[in-house]
């Protein structure tokens, strides 16, 4: 056991030497595994990061939350031109399921419209996002207030001239001053501040509710009519928590084909996307992108695999009068395959290393200039990282340092000479 100890022990100094001595070779021979470790984990703590954010970002809703509309979130078999042939989702089939539909929580309706200008006063903030929609949209979408509230049912059914806005919104036009009872204008209208949503930073999916303003959907509805070609009217709906979610959407579609008048023989004219199926379409997409990483990141490594090999046979050229002189000397097979075998292996291990420390100080500063976006390096990542360059040291090191345990003594000093 001790002799097997001292051997791996001289066996790692021969090589740790050889290192030492040409540090130019080292160092190009690191670069190459660095930079395919430094692809690999940097692109799996990318997918992560991404992944993580956005299931963050989709977490505020309830993953069976429903979305009725003329046009689908998510791909479709329905040719384009026969889904422009689809009439939208009206007032009146909001209404209509809100009252009949036996597994629903909230159900919402809401008009997707351009972003518009605020103004109090001598301030003005363009191009804000406007949220046009009935009261119910607040407890689907869990909405938390750091003043005053929602508007109610009675302010949304009469489209009072009411309005939440967002913590940079309520920032830039009041200041220090107290937002909530203000008027600000809007469509050529004033509208009283009833509530400031809670800040929460910036969103993946369209702009965040820090910047955005909601306003009752029968405001808007009173004012350009139901048939605005600029418009877009989706029902939000939410289930009960022991609601069954296909029963529910059976329900759904039954009420909209009868409230319609579809024959058995005809197709839907709308589509009810689900928050769930959404989830699994991101996590085929981050699948996808995880292997598409991989898949550019081994070419590097194959590169960087390929150049500690190139340099063990050179390393071996060059030291076959010592092999010659360390194998007439006694030195056994193994302790010669060994000194090569740790070479290769710990240019692997020290070129991974300094690609792991390369992501890390990456995030650091992807952290730093990014406020809302949280840049993962996941031990799992770190270990594959670890583990994939002692590998790719140990695969590239065997042929050369099998070449090398190989040689005949005598031939070996005789080359040298």
């Amino acid at each position: 056991m001790f002799v097997y100890l001292r051997l791996l022990k001289e066996s790692f100094t021969f090589a740790f030497n050889a290192l030492r001595n040409n540090k130019l070779r080292t160092f190009l021979s690191l670069l190459g595994v660095t930079i395919g470790i430094f692809s690999i984990i940097a692109v799996l703590a990318a997918v992560d990061s991404l992944d993580k954010n956005i299931k963050s970002q989709l977490s505020a809703l309830d993953s069976n939350t429903m979305y009725l509309a003329r046009f689908s979130f998510g791909p479709t078999d329905v040719p384009r031109w026969k889904r422009a042939q689809f009439d939208k989702v009206n007032y009146n089939e909001y209404n209509y399921l809100k009252d009949n539909l036996s597994g629903a929580e909230h159900v919402a309706y809401q008009l997707f419209v351009r972003p518009e200008s605020v103004r109090y006063g001598s301030e003005v903030v363009s191009n804000v996002n406007t949220v046009v929609a009935s009261h119910q949209f607040a407890d689907i979408q869990t909405l938390e207030f750091s003043k005053g509230r929602f508007y109610n049912e009675s302010e949304s059914n009469s489209g009072k001239p009411v309005i939440v806005i967002g913590d940079e919104i309520a920032n830039s036009l009041f200041g220090e001053l107290e937002p909530v009872g203000k008027r600000i204008r809007l469509y050529g209208q004033k509208f009283t501040v009833i509530g400031v949503v809670k800040k929460e930073g910036s969103g993946l999916f369209g702009d965040s509710n820090d910047v955005s303003i909601f306003l009752p959907a029968n405001f808007v509805r009173n004012r350009y009519g139901d048939n605005n070609r600029n418009i877009n009217n989706i029902v939000i709906i939410k289930p009960k928590a022991d609601a069954d979610i296909d029963e529910l959407k059976a329900e759904v579609t039954q009420i909209m084909r009868n409230r319609r008048g579809l024959k058995p023989n005809e197709i839907n004219t709308f589509f009810i996307s689900v928050i769930s199926g959404l989830k699994a379409a991101i996590d085929g997409i981050i699948g996808s992108m995880n292997l598409i990483g991989w898949m550019i990141s081994l070419f590097s490594l194959l590169v960087g695999g390929f150049g500690i090999a190139n340099i063990m046979f050179v390393s071996v050229k060059e030291r076959t009068n010592l092999i010659g002189i360390q194998k007439s000397l006694g030195a056994k097979n193994k302790f010669i395959l060994f000194q090569f075998l740790f070479e290769a292996v710990i240019l692997a291990i020290v070129g991974g290393l300094v690609g792991l420390v390369m992501v890390w100080l990456g995030t650091m500063v992807a952290d730093g200039l990014t406020e809302d976006f949280d840049f993962v390096l996941s031990p799992k990542n770190m270990f594959i990282g670890f583990t994939i360059s002692s590998i790719i040291g140990l695969i590239s090191g065997v042929i050369p340092a099998r070449t090398a345990s190989k040689l005949d003594p005598v031939e070996a000093i005789r080359t040298g000479m």
